[in-house]
């Protein structure tokens, strides 16, 4: 077990997120699939607080590096998504968890605009900047199972300003400079969640919505997911780095947003046979790409006798 433990990579944070974000995608099936999604993300980040709690040092060592540390939000993200899965059972617990993950985002996210944003570097600008600031717009997503809906609007403003700001400089760094480390290479998946993750936070947080709003959102959102598809045969012949955990959330959060676009529309009479189509599509892929990055984690951690690649090496030469 120590061996594992050791091979836990901060970045697996970030499937723990979309295990249990798939939960929530695939609850219209029925609870138990929720549950097993759920049930998977609880155990991996229990396995991930324990790599933090026996080797701190390794949590240092990620801050130092500019994609590690932007991906670990995505343990906050997934905290958040978790306390609304034991909110039934033990709801002061549950929204003690979500407080506690929200604030913890929002420290965090000063402590790198203080060591990556005041101290700026183009070179040190990755996708999964969007992670930190606007990866708390999953705030907006879950403060609605809390009562909190006016807390999720302000948080999603704040994450869909951060969004439009972040844009053109991670595209500029990501398609103008290019020469992203091969490790890296990954993140660039992550293009296809900031815009799908504010949808889903308006959808959720907003009880009166603007058509204009959602349909500018999700033109965004599908452009952002189908400019990913494009590069994604590429990105999949990479062997295996942390990073594979950026191949699950974007994907998640697209087809959540998708589905809960899709209910608004047919709730405004507006349905399409296509849009459902496409929405089962996007179910298919999103749980294919968490299980096969599940699958490549589980070989990674079980039987690598050392972790393969080094995001931290590459991250800094580039």
């Amino acid at each position: 077990m120590n061996s594992v433990i050791k091979k836990v990579p901060i970045p697996i944070a970030g499937l723990i997120l979309a295990l249990a974000a798939a939960g929530n995608l695939v609850f219209s099936y029925g609870s138990l699939y929720k549950n097993i999604f759920g049930t998977l993300s609880a155990f991996l980040l229990i396995l991930l607080v324990i790599k933090i709690w026996v080797m701190p040092k390794s949590l240092g060592e990620g801050f130092d590096n500019p994609v590690i540390a932007s991906v670990m939000p995505t343990f906050f993200m997934g905290l958040m998504i978790l306390s609304t899965y034991i909110k039934v059972h033990f709801p002061l617990a549950a929204y003690g968890l979500w407080l506690l993950a929200l604030i913890m985002h929002g420290v965090f996210m000063i402590y790198f605009t203080k060591k990556y944003i005041l101290n700026f570097h183009i070179q040190k600008v990755f996708p999964s900047y969007f992670i930190v600031y606007v990866g708390i717009v999953c705030g907006s997503v879950t403060a609605p199972a809390f009562g909190l809906a006016n807390v999720g609007q302000l948080i999603f403003w704040f994450g869909l300003g951060a969004y439009f700001l972040l844009l053109p400089l991670v595209i500029y760094r990501v398609l103008v400079m290019k020469e992203i480390p091969e490790p890296a290479i990954p993140t660039i998946t992550i293009f296809a969640a900031p815009a799908s993750l504010c949808l889903a936070g308006y959808l959720n947080s907003f009880q009166e919505k603007s058509m204009g709003m959602i349909m500018l959102l999700s033109i965004l959102s599908l452009f952002m997911f189908i400019s990913v598809m494009l590069y994604i045969p590429k990105m999949l012949k990479l062997k295996f780095y942390p990073s594979y955990s950026a191949f699950t959330f974007p994907f998640v959060i697209t087809a959540i947003a998708m589905k809960g676009t899709a209910a608004f529309l047919a709730n405004a009479g507006k349905t399409s046979p296509f849009l459902g189509y496409f929405i089962k599509f996007l179910e298919l892929w999103a749980i294919l790409m968490v299980l096969y990055v599940l699958i490549r984690y589980m070989a990674f951690m079980l039987s690598n006798p050392a972790p393969v690649g080094s995001i931290k090496k590459d991250a800094h030469s580039s």
